[in-house]
């Protein structure tokens, strides 16, 4: 939308074009067969048709480019490239021509003109060109404003403006989802869904993880020497189409031990995200920090460091864990053991753990065994504050899967 805020006539004329790559012309062939009426009339008319394909010329596509017919669409993380032309349409000599580009987004302004000194003189039929590049950072409406000011030769200062409005569109719509495992890694899940109406070819979608965290891409399945992504060779994501990407975050060795630390953080990292579309045009996309729901691991933390994935029936086996002092003061801790319908724990119940400060943790080892088969849940755990007199009771662990080691033979 262009909009003129001078009625008067004036020495110099603006034009304003928007730099966008060309297209691939297209055509609609029209084939009949041999023995209908047109014969081979459609045939020959296509073989000498310069727009298609020599000995394809059935093909849509052709080997000639289309420059744009309008304006397009701009979207967001794409870089807006313009063309600024001052012509002097007089048979003046016109003196101090200053042309400006400014960009008013709905938040701020921006001078987009690479030069901002004044050209001296603009002799008759000759012209002032520009060229300017914006990557877009905003979405919604945008006004391109372009200013002329110049000085007749009988010393009059004249100015005036032009405005150009533009729409920036969504290109893609970005969903996350966060998941905590019993340690103290984080799991990310992205969904990045293409909303526009052409083809992109995704070239990298990566985490960067906030200070306190490694990241490991789960996008890739190992094939010898190098990953194969899980999306193929042609990475290409059609309109409307979704990827799911997922990404393991785990705390760096400074931070793992102190629980307190790592139970606080929420800000995991940013998703950046870069595509071309038509003809290679690059666009970048990077998001605000993602946050996640912070844990609630209580006063006492207790997880699993090892555990064995199948156990014989009646037969006790060992499994290690640690307990996590989340508060901020010190505790005293006691281990209570308390037998279910399945699971049997071997050992002394009511034993003193001793004194566990704030962040700091304890390994411990214990015994048990399983009276049922199948897949049991491991429970009955029980931890008690001396201090506050607090009790804290974990079931549900972890579950194990437990097996009759003796065939049964028929006689």
């Amino acid at each position: 939308m262009e909009v003129n805020q001078a009625k008067q006539e004036h020495l110099l004329a603006l034009k304003v074009m928007r730099l966008t790559k060309p297209t691939l012309f297209t055509n609609m062939p029209v084939t009949c067969e041999d023995r209908d009426l047109p014969g081979d009339l459609f045939g020959r008319l296509m073989k000498e048709d310069p727009s298609t394909i020599k000995g394809a010329e059935t093909l849509m596509l052709g080997e000639m480019l289309t420059l744009p017919q309008n304006f397009g669409n701009i979207f967001l993380g794409e870089t807006f490239s313009s063309y600024i032309s001052v012509h002097n349409d007089s048979i003046q000599v016109v003196k101090d021509i200053l042309v400006k580009a400014d960009l008013q987004t709905s938040s701020q302004r921006l001078n987009l003109s690479a030069s901002n000194n004044a050209v001296t003189e603009l002799k008759p039929e000759c012209c002032i060109d520009d060229v300017i590049h914006h990557e877009v950072k905003e979405i919604g409406t945008h006004i391109l404003v372009c200013a002329v000011s110049y000085t007749t030769q009988a010393g009059e200062k004249l100015y005036f403006r032009k405005f150009f409005k533009f729409q920036v569109l969504k290109p893609l719509d970005v969903k996350t989802k966060f998941y905590n495992a019993e340690t103290d890694e984080v799991f990310l899940e992205a969904q990045i869904q293409n909303i526009t109406t052409s083809p992109m070819f995704m070239e990298k979608v990566s985490l960067e993880p906030s200070m306190m965290y490694n990241v490991t891409e789960l996008n890739t399945v190992d094939t010898g020497d190098e990953g194969t992504s899980t999306f193929g060779k042609m990475s290409y994501l059609q309109p409307m189409d979704t990827r799911q990407y997922l990404y393991c975050l785990k705390p760096k060795p400074e931070f793992a031990e102190k629980a307190g630390v790592i139970k606080g953080v929420t800000v995991i990292g940013k998703l950046d995200i870069v595509w071309k579309t038509n003809l290679g045009e690059r666009g970048r996309l990077q998001t605000s920090q993602l946050q996640r729901m912070a844990p609630g691991y209580g006063d006492v933390r207790l997880s699993l460091e090892m555990i064995p994935d199948t156990v014989n029936l009646e037969e006790p086996f060992d499994i290690t864990c640690k307990i996590t002092n989340c508060s901020e003061r010190t505790m005293d801790l006691v281990l209570e053991m308390c037998n279910t319908r399945s699971i049997h724990w071997c050992g002394v119940s009511g034993r003193q753990l001793g004194k566990v400060s704030p962040s700091a943790s304890l390994t411990l080892p214990l015994k048990l065994l399983s009276s049922v088969q199948g897949l049991q849940s491991i429970s009955g755990l029980r931890l008690t504050d001396t201090f506050l007199k607090r009790t804290y009771e974990y079931d549900d662990i972890a579950q194990v899967c437990v097996v009759c080691p003796y065939m049964s033979r028929e006689t």
